[in-house]
Order: C-alpha cells, then sequence, then structure tokens
C-alpha cells in the first residue's frame, strides 16, 4: 500500500507540477503531511540535501521520501513514478512544441504561467525558512549571522556573479565555522 501511495502521488506531481522542482516544493511537503511520511522537520532537512545533491531536486526529494518512507524499493517506485511524467510530457510537447511555438495563444499562456513559477518558490524558499526558525525577529548571533550569510550570498551570486557551487561551498565552511 505504501508503494502505491508514493508511486501514485509521486505521478501525480510529476503530471501537474509546473515551474521545475523548487516550485513543486509546496505540493510534495503538502503529500508529506497527508501521508504522515515525515516530520515537518525532516522534511525541510531532505529538502535541503535534496538541493545541495547534484540532480533536480524533485526528483532528489522524491527518492529521499521513498527511501526514509519505503527503503530502496521506496526510493525506486519514487524516482520512476516523477520521472516518467515529465519522460512523457517533454516528448510529446517536443513535437507539437516545433509547430505551435508562435502560437499567439501558446505565448500568451506561457507569459501567464511565468508568475506563478516565481510565486511557487518564493513561497517554498519562506515556508523552509519559517519551519527552520530562518525567520525570526528575535536578535541573536545565529540570526544576524542567517542574514549576513543570506546577504553576503545573494551578493555574490547578483552582482559578483560567482558560480553558485562555491557559493554554497563557501557558505557551508562558514557555517562549520560559526555554528560549531
Amino acid at each position: 500500500m505504501v508503494l502505491w501511495n508514493l508511486f501514485q502521488t509521486f505521478f501525480i506531481m510529476g503530471f501537474v507540477s509546473f515551474g521545475g522542482g523548487y516550485a513543486m516544493i509546496p505540493i510534495i511537503e503538502a503529500a508529506v503531511t497527508k501521508y504522515g511520511w515525515m516530520s515537518t522537520e525532516q522534511f525541510t532537512d531532505m529538502i535541503a540535501i535534496a538541493g545541495m545533491s547534484p540532480g533536480p531536486i524533485a526528483a532528489n526529494s522524491a527518492i529521499l521520501i521513498g527511501y526514509t518512507t519505503a527503503g530502496l524499493s521506496g526510493a525506486i517506485v519514487s524516482a520512476v513514478a516523477i520521472l516518467l511524467p515529465s519522460l512523457f510530457l517533454v516528448i510529446t510537447a517536443a513535437s507539437f512544441f516545433i509547430k505551435l511555438h508562435h502560437n499567439p495563444v501558446v505565448e500568451r499562456m506561457f507569459y501567464g504561467l511565468k508568475p506563478i513559477v516565481t510565486s511557487l518558490i518564493i513561497f517554498a524558499a519562506l515556508k523552509f525558512a519559517l519551519a527552520n526558525n530562518l525567520i525570526t525577529f528575535q536578535v541573536s548571533f545565529r540570526y544576524i549571522s542567517t542574514v549576513i550569510i543570506f546577504g553576503l550570498s545573494l551578493f555574490a551570486l547578483l552582482k559578483l556573479q560567482w558560480n553558485p557551487v562555491y557559493v554554497i561551498i563557501l557558505s557551508g565552511l562558514v557555517g562549520i565555522t560559526l555554528y560549531s
């Protein structure tokens, strides 16, 4: 039953979720909560691991949730379930996109979807920050240092145009240094 729930959940997510893995995080969290597969703290830790791991965060998340819930078979079922719809949709869309990409209705539809994708990503980031007590109004060393790391990371990415890998590694090293 658990394997079927994992398959069904991630298969449906793969079909209906637009905007990439980060936009899917709230949808994945809703399923995790619905089935009680992990606590909110475990989920946010898992998202952090999935985000730092190579590969798409949605697939990484599905694999980690499947593994946590039902071991290796759960990981395999979840991975296949979330990847199958994308494979099917990409092959189907590619065959039609060549013919329709200049269609005004298609262009307007994609233009209309851009804001919701952005809002889903921001929503996921805020939920993650709130769940990990990163957004608080208590002035403490941890709060101030978190804001500084965030600000410097954003500056390095936007202004200095550093490779995100370097920013992640440096932020991790700063975290080890500050919070040990």
